[in-house]
């Protein structure tokens, strides 16, 4: 086996982007951060716009620091949803527009007047939500936007960077089925759906599947991972279980289970999960959950105030605070776009009758609390849906540093929590280059790599009467 190799892993999430080194061995992966930089909306006259040209910049500057480890390919992977559109010489209509972004207000209800929302479910499998690609797309066409009107190619966004990296034009599959606009049956564009919605169907490109070589930049091989962020963290969950539950936790926690194949019924529906896909002929069968969000805008206001707190200290003042004195839905509208959600989680409790957080650490803990019985709530639902008892639940990505929401998590599913690794995304996105290159054989081989990586921190679950309780009464939020 080849040894020494090194992949260039460009990772792009809602906040921060990095490109990392990932330095293969022959039996054990090394992720080397060799340029980190800003990430997050851009308000235009009202408009949140992603900064694209400026995250253009920053990955050749990336790339240019990584020329010097020989590269034998580099893989992008970034958030779901958001997308630009080219006109017929390739160039660029507009910024692309945040998720965040209030277009799709009321979108999502108007386009179940021409497809309906159990069919919509049938066709795709995807949970619903007001951000998706679809809605975006639908904004578009209700407004008569001169920019769908003129497009020739529609791209996600790593789907973009891949472009402007080979200029091949290709849509990911793993990515794209992110969008609500596959049909899970065939794997292909659902066309008739988009033509009964008077969405232009001559935008979308070939779907080509994870681990394709899409072409070169700079003499160094181009390789799509699961170019959506969480399908490659995914991939890199070091599970030695069959049954285990993972949450990609950040920004948004996403939680799920590996499946094989999509789950589509009316249970499937009233529980508004997704089936989105993964590597190697696998489905993520999760729900998008309100992650750290709230606690990242909490500390942004407080900031504004003049108070500037780590996320450490956030958590260490959470640990102080009396338990379960406020539960709340993190998953309720108010919390979806930017803005003051000190406020906005005070207005949330008088309105539902939950006693109201007077200090940061109740704040911080009763958001922590909350999602943690959130998880427990999506794992049952998920649990049902397959018939599946979960064994253990894997906790990766950057949330996975949060110490208290690790054990809250365990607490409230009553299951072990193996919290790491952080750099999951990274790992993953790695993992299906190599396995491209002939370095690695296949995912189970690249799975139990990480896993012999160690530093992972296990939780066992205490304190059940007080989280049984607690659930119950969240429940009946």
């Amino acid at each position: 086996m080849r040894k020494d190799l090194i992949t260039l892993a460009i990772d792009m999430g809602a906040e921060s982007g990095r490109v990392i080194a990932v330095h293969f061995d022959g039996e054990s992966l090394q992720a080397d951060e060799l340029h980190r930089f800003a990430n997050g909306p851009v308000n235009v006259r009202g408009t949140l716009y992603w900064d694209v040209i400026g995250l253009w910049r920053e990955i050749q500057i990336g790339i240019d620091k990584g020329l010097a480890f020989h590269p034998s390919s580099l893989g992008v992977d970034t958030w779901g949803v958001d997308f630009a559109l080219l006109d017929s010489q390739g160039k660029m209509l507009g910024n692309p527009v945040h998720y965040r972004d209030s277009r799709t207000d009321g979108v999502m209800e108007r386009a179940f007047e021409h497809v309906s929302k159990p069919e919509i479910f049938k066709v795709t499998g995807i949970q619903f939500s007001q951000i998706n690609t679809l809605y975006q797309l639908m904004s578009l066409v209700e407004s008569h936007s001169p920019q769908i009107k003129a497009a020739c190619t529609f791209l996600t966004i790593p789907d973009f960077f891949n472009y402007l990296l080979t200029g091949v034009k290709t849509n990911e599959f793993s990515i794209g089925s992110t969008t609500q606009m596959l049909s899970a049956s065939t794997g292909e564009w659902a066309i008739e759906m988009l033509d009964k919605m008077g969405i232009p169907t001559h935008i979308f490109s070939e779907l080509v599947p994870p681990g394709t070589r899409l072409g070169e930049f700079r003499g160094i091989p181009v390789i799509a991972p699961a170019c959506h962020d969480t399908g490659s963290a995914v991939a890199a969950v070091p599970a030695q279980e069959k049954h285990f539950g993972y949450i990609s936790s950040g920004t948004w926690s996403l939680a799920g289970l590996e499946v094989e194949a999509a789950i589509i019924n009316q249970d499937a529906l009233k529980a508004n999960v997704t089936n989105e896909g993964g590597v190697y002929g696998t489905y993520r069968l999760l729900k998008n959950i309100t992650g750290l969000w709230i606690i990242q805008q909490c500390r942004a206001t407080w900031k504004l105030q003049g108070e500037s707190f780590s996320y450490d200290e956030l958590t260490g003042m959470a640990q102080a605070a009396e338990p379960f004195q406020t539960l709340m839905d993190p998953d309720d509208p108010v919390f979806l776009t930017p803005g003051n959600h000190v406020e906005r989680i005070r207005t949330w409790c008088q309105i539902h009758g939950q006693p109201v957080p007077e200090t940061k650490g109740a704040i911080v803990r009763s958001v922590l609390e909350s999602l943690a019985l959130k998880y427990r709530q999506v794992f049952d639902e998920l649990a049902s849906l397959t018939g599946t008892k979960i064994e253990t639940i894997h906790i990766i990505g950057g949330g996975s540093r949060n110490n208290l929401l690790n054990q809250f998590t365990a607490n409230a599913t009553d299951l072990p929590v193996v919290a790491g690794p952080v750099e999951a995304t990274v790992l993953g996105n790695a993992l299906v280059q190599l396995i491209t290159l002939r370095e690695i054989r296949d995912l189970t081989e690249g799975r139990q790599i990480v896993a012999n990586a160690g530093g992972m921190k296990r939780y066992h679950p205490c304190d059940q009467r007080e989280w049984n309780e607690s659930y119950e009464r969240f429940l009946n939020l």
